[in-house]
């Protein structure tokens, strides 16, 4: 089952990425889409979880917003969906080093981050953004993390308090060649135009506007 499940996480974070290039045509998003969604729900089967329910396009179905019967019928569609589709792998003769050779041929790297605290004195609320850096080329690698930070020096949803964690995927080799990485941390101020407008006087609220910038090297 580990190897089963360990090949379908391959095909997944290959699919990812071909997702996040941006670079497919409409017809191959779309189809590439519902691969992804059905490998997920067989994958859901296998490992015993929850079967979840989706419509055409491979949306969640909501259920305040769906029938009962409608409901029914889906779960009726996508159990022998799975079933048929766990009979076509089950016939299938692959070999077991198959995974690995996919993996050894394609290999990606992860970088976790802990974000323990913030400290820097805004007065107002704002929001980090942190992301990966390459200086030589002055471009960012990676998808934005965003955390929401309140103004009384505490995340905006407290119970993510000691739980801020992200974990940057899909780093090649070509990633870890490069001479420098740096972890950049953007800071948005979110409130009204000059920190100076006191509560007294009418002033804009909700207004985004840079206020810092921070870095340090991670690779």
């Amino acid at each position: 089952r580990f190897q089963q499940v360990q090949s379908m996480m391959c095909d997944l974070m290959e699919w990812r990425s071909q997702l996040l290039s941006g670079t497919l045509p409409k017809d191959e998003l779309k189809e590439l889409k519902q691969k992804v969604t059905s490998k997920i729900d067989y994958g859901n089967k296998v490992l015993e979880l929850d079967l979840i329910v989706r419509d055409e396009d491979g949306n969640i179905l909501d259920p305040d917003k769906t029938s009962v019967i409608s409901l029914f019928h889906a779960h009726e569609e996508a159990t022998n969906k799975i079933t048929e589709r766990i009979k076509e792998e089950m016939s299938k003769d692959q070999p077991d080093y198959a995974s690995y050779s996919r993996m050894s041929s394609s290999p990606t790297h992860s970088l976790y981050v802990f974000v323990r605290n913030f400290v820097c004195r805004i007065g107002e609320d704002a929001e980090l953004f942190m992301s990966l850096y390459d200086p030589q080329k002055s471009t960012i690698i990676s998808e934005n993390y965003l955390v929401r930070w309140g103004s009384r020096g505490f995340p905006k949803e407290i119970d993510m308090l000691n739980n801020l964690k992200v974990v940057f995927t899909d780093l090649g080799n070509k990633d870890l060649s490069r001479d420098k990485i740096y972890l950049v941390c953007q800071i948005v101020r979110v409130g009204r135009m000059d920190l100076r407008d006191s509560n007294s006087k009418k002033y804009t609220q909700g207004l985004r506007r840079p206020f810092g910038v921070a870095g340090t090297r991670c690779l």
